[in-house]
């Protein structure tokens, strides 16, 4: 069926309107800032704004729009937002969970060189008291004496 020159007039401009609307971040529930729901909103057939259809000029104009906005750094559609934000986040996570997984492996590496450490220094420890037992040619030194007073001190004065 066929439509009037008024009546294609009247659909650019409920898509024209559809248009600024999605494009000032108004997305209906549900909807995303694309073709299908620029249709929707219009109340157009979706395959009209594609290949030599009525409307293929909206459709690139509003995908011009759209990927100007979006190169200016705004971003029509708040899930867009969320998902770019959210995939950030992931990445700056996995950094963060790569580091740490880093961490304790390099933890593990210097616990069990800590451990190979002090058992090589238990083994000598043992050796040398066994050695020391087996000789017993060391004399142990008797241990300090404590005093519980004071050190004398004496004055040397003049006389006049």
């Amino acid at each position: 069926m066929r439509i009037t020159a008024a009546q294609r007039a009247e659909n650019e401009n409920r898509i024209r309107a559809a248009m600024d609307r999605l494009l000032r971040d108004e997305i209906p529930p549900g909807g995303k800032c694309n073709v299908k729901t620029l249709a929707q909103e219009a109340g157009v057939d979706r395959t009209a704004f594609y290949g030599t259809r009525p409307y293929g000029h909206l459709r690139a104009e509003f995908e011009g729009r759209l990927q100007a906005l979006q190169q200016a750094g705004e971003t029509p559609d708040p899930r867009e937002a969320q998902i770019a934000r959210l995939k950030a986040e992931n990445t700056k996570l996995k950094e963060r969970l790569a580091k740490a997984e880093q961490a304790n492996t390099d933890l593990a590496d210097f616990r069990e060189q800590a451990l190979a450490r002090l058992a090589a220094q238990h083994e000598e420890i043992v050796r040398l008291r066994e050695t020391s037992a087996a000789g017993n040619r060391i004399a142990r030194l008797p241990a300090p004496r404590t005093t519980d007073h004071a050190p004398r001190t004496t004055v040397i004065g003049t006389c006049s």
